[in-house]
């Protein structure tokens, strides 16, 4: 990340301990200021001024460092690059591009090498939206650039900056190119498509707004259950094995939003690897190309410097803010959380600031709380009103699944849904391992109102029978491991049956199924429906006689068991079962009234 440098004093390092360095002599530097330090200029960030002594977060290693090594300001806040340039990217923690660093110095990054965070080279075919004398103010679309296939990019007038279009270009331009210029009150201001913002700086909007409307995963117990809004936020707190990664991969594959934002802060190598391995070859469900064709990847792993982890999450939500400015709908997924929580409790220990709970930093859980309000779906600065939503997904790592740790319980206080992962569903085979007993989503009643009017007005009704089924059967399966099945009534052991069918056909997702690994709403819709359909109408006949053993043998379970690898485009074959079921079970009913006669 190359940054202008100002003319400004020259300081001497007085201390080095882990990735915290000490400098004296830096009487003009500011409180997140970005530093070089040392003779290899490495990239550092004062974190504390005491008197005339600054602390330096270095997001480097610093082996090699002495006291006497130069340390010299750059003036300016840790920020971003943002300009066309972004998607398909792989950034580290503080956005330097890990493809282009490869290119220039191998397989391993360089201490202190600078490479642009977007390429300057490369040309752009920019289409103006506005002409001259038009007037424009921050925030407002000035032109268009068709970043991949999938995504336009919209190039905005930087905020601050209000007049009119004194003159626009159309053509091919580089990012710092100037492609128009702009009459202020100030004079005239030249306007490039390549931005910088400050990554622990809120990007402004004129407005949020209640998130009322999903955003679809295509996993069945979080959209039906769980769900999550576009714009709202969501944690999977789970012990390891429990499933996270891939929940998480889920989603960032088939979520309902135009660009995904994924951010790798101190998880294993090996899973940011399948990411990019993987999403190159999946296919976007809504136009067919490649997913990393609207994708940006923040990738800090576990072998990477310790302080860059924890600006990680700013430098991915700073993207996500930007994209979301643009009036997309953005999702973004952190994984994990835990690892970041670690990193700040790293640098605290450093700084020897009082510790709070568990190590952790007294002010850990108002961090949280300020990562997660940057989510919101928004009325976006500009003249036009445009609408865009971004939705913030932490995965939590609570040592040994204990969610009374400070990270978990600190997310908790803040995000509206809880997608709780349970070890033991994990290790029975079922997945996604989200327990439908603990988990809840605050959103629940406006998605409802959403989706009976948009779906089916029976929705909101399914779920709740479906719920009702899940928690009766949690509180028969108590009176069977005490007294056995053979005290429970013929309608109980239904019970257990239907519930049975919820959780195997309906709740069990294979995510490695080409046709299981995505359900939309319709689909939802039309499985829960045959599994509700089946308890009532086989309630009805026990009711005029039917036996029970004969009911759970009806060849039709099959069909409603195997409704999940049915494609999308066949809808209308699992909407067919529902009078195989009618027919079976009247004709069972036939049967026992022609035998009793």
């Amino acid at each position: 990340m190359k940054v202008r440098e100002r003319k400004l004093k020259e300081g001497r390092i007085t201390k080095v301990s882990g990735p915290l360095v000490v400098a004296e002599g830096l009487d003009n530097a500011k409180m997140f200021d970005v530093v070089r330090v040392g003779p290899m200029r490495l990239i550092g960030e004062v974190i504390e001024i005491r008197g005339s002594k600054a602390s330096i977060q270095v997001y480097e290693e610093t082996a090699g460092l002495s006291p006497g090594d130069p340390v010299v300001t750059t003036g300016e806040p840790l920020s971003v690059e943002l300009a066309p340039g972004m998607l398909e990217g792989i950034f580290d923690g503080i956005q330097r591009p890990l493809n282009l660093i490869e290119e220039k110095a191998g397989a391993f990054i360089t201490r202190g090498i600078e490479v642009p965070s977007i390429d300057r080279e490369k040309k752009w075919k920019f289409e103006p939206r506005v002409k001259p004398g038009d007037k424009v103010q921050g925030g407002d679309i000035i032109g268009t650039v068709q970043e991949t296939v999938i995504v336009e990019h919209r190039i905005m007038v930087p905020h601050g900056i209000e007049g009119t279009v004194e003159e626009i270009k159309s053509g091919e331009f580089t990012v710092v190119d100037t492609i128009a210029r702009i009459k202020t009150a100030e004079g005239i201001k030249e306007i490039q498509m390549l931005q910088k913002w400050p990554v622990r700086k809120i990007r402004p909007y004129k407005k949020k707004l209640a998130p009322e409307e999903p955003m679809s995963t295509g996993q069945r117990v979080i959209d039906t259950f769980f769900p999550v809004a576009k714009g709202g936020t969501a944690c999977i707190p789970g012990p390891f094995g429990s499933g996270k990664t891939v929940v998480q991969h889920q989603l960032a594959k088939w979520a309902d939003a135009d660009i995904v934002v994924y951010i790798g802060c101190g998880e294993r190598g090996n899973e940011m690897t399948d990411v990019l391995l993987e999403f190159p070859e999946l296919t976007d469900p809504k136009s067919g190309e490649p997913l990393m064709k609207r994708t940006v990847l923040i990738a800090n792993t576990s072998n990477m410097p310790v302080a860059a982890r924890e600006a990680s999450i700013y430098t991915g939500i700073t993207i996500a803010e930007y994209f979301r400015d643009m009036g997309y709908s953005v999702a973004l997924m952190a994984d994990s959380t835990s690892r970041w929580a670690e990193a700040l409790r790293e640098m605290s220990g450093r700084l020897e600031e009082m510790p709070g709970e568990e190590g952790y930093p007294a002010y850990l859980a108002s961090r949280l709380a300020e990562f997660y309000e940057r989510a919101g779906k928004v009325v976006c600065a500009g003249s036009d009103d445009r609408i865009g939503a971004l939705t913030a997904v932490g995965a939590v790592s609570p040592p040994g699944g204990d969610l009374s740790e400070p990270v978990t319980q600190g997310t908790l206080r803040v995000v509206k849904v809880f997608w709780a992962l349970d070890a033991a569903l994990a290790y029975a085979r079922h997945f996604p391992a989200i327990n439908w007993l603990t988990s809840y989503s605050l959103y629940l009643d406006k998605i409802e109102e959403w989706i009976d009017k948009q779906i089916n007005q029976e929705w909101s009704s399914l779920r709740a029978e479906a719920m009702r089924l899940l928690q009766e059967e949690s509180e028969l399966q108590e009176i069977v491991r005490l007294v056995g099945i053979d005290a429970l009534s013929v309608k109980d052991r239904l019970t257990l049956e239907s519930a049975k069918s919820i959780r195997e056909d309906y709740l069990h997702q294979n995510a490695f199924h080409e046709v299981d690994t995505y359900a939309s709403l319709k689909k939802q819709y039309s499985m829960l429906k045959l599994i509700i359909m089946f308890h009532n109408e086989a309630n009805k006949a026990i009711d005029a006689g039917a036996a029970f053993k004969d009911i759970v043998n009806l060849p039709v379970r099959e069909k409603i068991a195997r409704a999940k690898y049915i494609p999308e485009d066949r809808i209308e074959e699992i909407n067919a079962i529902q009078k195989d079921i009618k027919e079976q079970l009247e004709a069972l009913v036939t049967e026992g009234g022609m035998l009793s006669a």
